[in-house]
């Protein structure tokens, strides 16, 4: 069976529809893309039950850290830094999960809905998840090294997140378009 208004489609040797997978998670129809955005939901939660453990485990210690000793030897800008760590990171955590929720909580008609705002939340999530991981390191880098040291520690931290999570996909996405 072939759509002849949704160009994205092919038709495959059973006659099923079959996407090429460039249709955006808007584009898809929740009844005639049922299958392929259930596919990618499922990828994207996959992804999360991998990436979340490790979010969490950044979290509990910075949980930890008020208790321990040396914590109040920090100056103010080391407990602000130590704050945005902890808070953005406990909104990444948050984030993560929040395509599982509205997989559980949500409407089961929406289901492209449910995958953008799915990868909307994961996006937010990488996005706090970089910041937490940055200001964790400045911490700990501003009682470590010496100033320029701990500048140039994290410049290149903040280069490779930004050269490995965003450069990189969008390249290798645009490679894959030519």
């Amino acid at each position: 069976m072939t759509l002849p208004d949704r160009p994205d489609r092919v038709s495959d040797p059973d006659d099923e529809p079959v996407l090429d997978g460039e249709t955006s998670a808007g584009e898809l129809d929740d009844d005639a893309d049922r299958q392929e955005l259930q596919n990618r939901y499922h990828g994207l939660l996959e992804e999360l039950r991998v990436l979340l453990p490790g979010v969490q485990i950044l979290v509990a210690f910075l949980l930890t850290v008020p208790f321990s000793g040396g914590f109040d030897q920090l100056d103010e800008a080391g407990r602000d830094l130590y704050g945005i760590a902890l808070i953005s990171g406990i909104l990444a955590v948050i984030a993560f999960v929040t395509p599982t929720a509205f997989h559980r909580v949500g409407r089961r008609r929406s289901r492209s809905e449910r995958l953008e705002w799915g990868i909307r939340t994961t996006r937010a999530g990488l996005v706090l998840m970089a910041i937490s991981l940055t200001s964790a390191l400045t911490v700990v880098a501003r009682v470590v090294l010496s100033v320029p040291l701990a500048v140039a520690a994290v410049g290149v931290v903040v280069l490779a997140l930004l050269g490995l999570w965003v450069v990189l996909p969008l390249v290798a996405s645009k490679r894959d378009l030519d």
